[in-house]
């Protein structure tokens, strides 16, 4: 990453946009992730669109209406439909039926754990199937808002009206309530496990230290913040919801009690996406004027990617390898771009 150069001010931008190979999907795309080497674009309705490092494109069907929730290890991805149906789609373009909601409710959330275990909500009801177990369910006091697994053991963060749950599928009796009033719609674990971290409603994040449930209020949004993620090492999160990206500092055992986030990357437009590199301090932001940056975290200084001028972003990933960022706006315009 020897083209970052420090940046005394916003307009210190090193250009690579004329290195982005161009991708025209033609479906409006609400999530972007990679599997094995090819990006996998989510769209609204249907269909999930493969990119290869040349740019081309192969359409998967893979729900038969909206396409509501996905989750991703970089080998499958996971999704819930307006169908009421689970669906997995793996590196080779195969789509398998993972489950079926009985009543055909929709599948508001999925999550993905590392040792191939999954979870998806419809309604009140979280559930989650485990290897060649059964599948088990717990239903909390409201309509499921996010769901996260925790990095080690086999522990589910439901996230609701009032706070979250977190929830030991295979012990019973282990469901213990975090509470905290409002809406609460996203949920991550920290990589370490020691904190848990909602997005909400309101123009705020919530979080709790795991050791001892202590509250940790992260505020000041103008507004709802939509997307996080943890940097490389897990000493911060990085989010959306302002004309800057947040950067909440979890280094310490105190999180970010008392702390001071970092604000990198102000624009005249709202954050709309970000995604960290696997590897390095180096984050990738989308904009809400379709601006795309790469940032190094140490000391702001910034790439141009793509200028303003689209709809806002919709989504960002990068490769495993942190060797390619793929992007796209809600259009279903976006690109790749090989490091």
């Amino acid at each position: 990453m020897k083209e970052f150069t420090p940046a005394p001010d916003s307009a210190s931008i090193v250009s690579v946009t004329d290195r982005v190979k161009p991708v025209a999907l033609g479906m409006g795309v609400t999530s972007v992730h990679f599997l094995g080497p090819r990006a996998a674009f989510v769209g609204g309705e249907e269909n999930v669109a493969f990119v290869d490092d040349k740019g081309e494109v192969t359409t998967v069907a893979v729900h038969s209406g909206g396409i509501l929730s996905t989750a991703s290890d970089g080998k499958r991805l996971i999704m819930g439909g307006d169908d009421g149906k689970v669906v997995s789609l793996d590196a080779k373009g195969e789509v398998t039926l993972l489950a079926t909601d009985p009543k055909r409710r929709w599948i508001d959330a999925v999550a993905l754990h590392p040792d191939g275990a999954y979870a998806w909500s419809a309604g009140k009801t979280a559930t989650v199937k485990s290897g060649k177990s059964e599948e088990k369910s717990l239903d909390v006091p409201s309509t499921v808002g996010g769901l996260a697994f925790a990095p080690k053991g086999l522990r589910l963060a439901i996230a609701h009206y009032n706070g979250a749950t977190l929830w030991f599928p295979n012990m019973e009796g282990s469901a213990e309530f975090l509470p905290w009033a409002g809406s609460h719609l996203g949920v991550t674990f920290s990589p370490d496990n020691k904190f848990l971290v909602t997005s909400m409603h309101e123009a705020a994040l919530h979080g709790w230290r795991l050791a001892d449930n202590r509250h940790m209020r992260m505020t000041g949004y103008p507004g709802r913040v939509r997307s996080m993620s943890w940097s490389a090492g897990g000493k911060g999160l990085a989010t959306s919801g302002a004309d800057t990206v947040i950067i909440w500092p979890f280094a310490s055992k105190d999180g970010p009690m008392g702390k001071e986030p970092a604000m990198l990357a102000p624009l005249q437009a709202r954050v709309a996406a970000v995604a960290c590199h696997p590897k390095n301090d180096i984050l990738a932001c989308g904009y809400s004027d379709g601006t795309v940056l790469m940032v190094r975290m140490e000391d702001g200084a910034e790439i141009l990617v793509r200028r303003n001028g689209t709809p806002p972003v919709a989504g960002l990933a990068w490769n495993a390898k942190g060797t390619l960022l793929a992007f796209a706006d809600e259009n279903g315009d976006g690109g790749l771009l090989e490091l």
